[in-house]
């Protein structure tokens, strides 16, 4: 499930009287409110007010089945602690056996509320500023593509650049071991596999083609080679569209070198919502997280 279908699960969730604990805690480690385990600190003195409100109120059904969640929130935080990025959001209830466990790569504001249904607002806040989408780099060796929300890699999806093209290429003299062959325009998709995507028969994300003078053999392949790749992308610009729609995607950003990131732009429906100018094809997705939503 999805973080989008389990917001709106949670919307409709409600208990006739209190029964529904939710935690927001901080636990980024550049904060000086959660470093040295603070956030340890915050989370027994949050939890712990929250009993002694319940205890003055006398209801022994709320408090039975708080002291029950809170013990559960509890060891499930501790059990994780080594694990943890910036934020931890936890909706939990004994109606329906509700438990809903979210380790977050984005700022979280502490606090803790025991209502009749989940309380969503920081977590709509936080859905707004990081919401879900699909991060596309494009290169000449193929698409990186990352489906994000909250700051968190849900998946990652690699579409490998066919050329079309049956030729052996040469560099300085002597003869590469990079082949390049298939059908023009398509694609191969690779879940979770974004590995090394290199160029040509060097790498990089431009075709290596070697030789000079203008009408050359060269040339003409290099000029094919550009043929099938804007094709490619024209191809991929509908795959992206689909992922939009079966995934929730809120947003597009597309990563890459100039050319690349304005040609696949091109391929689009409509305008993306930023195009970064920057080779970051082999980068780790949160360095190229922080290039998208955080700069």
């Amino acid at each position: 499930m999805t973080l989008y279908d389990e917001i709106q699960k949670l919307k409709s969730f409600e208990c006739e009287d209190r029964c529904v604990l939710s935690v927001y805690l901080n636990t980024n480690p550049a904060d000086l409110n959660a470093q040295s385990g603070a956030w340890k600190i915050h989370l027994k003195n949050g939890l712990k007010r929250l009993d002694e409100y319940l205890t003055a109120s006398h209801d022994e059904t709320e408090i039975k089945n708080y002291k029950k969640l809170r013990k559960k929130v509890e060891q499930e935080i501790l059990d994780h602690q080594n694990d943890l990025q910036k934020g931890v959001v936890i909706f939990a209830s004994t109606h329906d056996d509700l438990w809903s466990v979210h380790y977050v790569q984005v700022p979280v504001k502490t606090s803790f509320h025991w209502e009749t249904k989940p309380v969503l607002d920081e977590l709509r806040y936080m859905y707004k500023a990081y919401p879900y989408a699909g991060v596309v780099l494009p290169s000449f060796k193929g698409v990186r593509v990352l489906d994000t929300s909250m700051g968190i890699i849900n998946d990652e999806i690699y579409y490998e650049f066919d050329s079309g093209l049956e030729v052996w290429t040469e560099q300085k003299g002597v003869r590469s071991s990079g082949r390049v062959q298939g059908r023009a325009g398509a694609g191969t998709a690779r879940s979770g596999a974004a590995g090394s995507v290199g160029g040509g028969a060097a790498g990089g994300n431009s075709p290596v083609i070697g030789g000079s003078g203008g009408g050359s053999p060269v040339d003409e392949l290099d000029h094919r080679l550009k043929e099938n790749l804007e094709r490619f992308y024209k191809d991929m610009g509908g795959k992206i569209e689909k992922l939009k729609k079966e995934r929730h995607w809120e947003e597009i950003h597309i990563v890459g070198e100039a050319e690349h990131a304005k040609s696949f732009s091109r391929a689009l429906q409509k305008k993306p919502n930023s195009c970064i100018y920057k080779n970051l094809i082999n980068s780790q997705p949160s360095n190229i997280l922080h290039e998208v939503f955080e700069k």
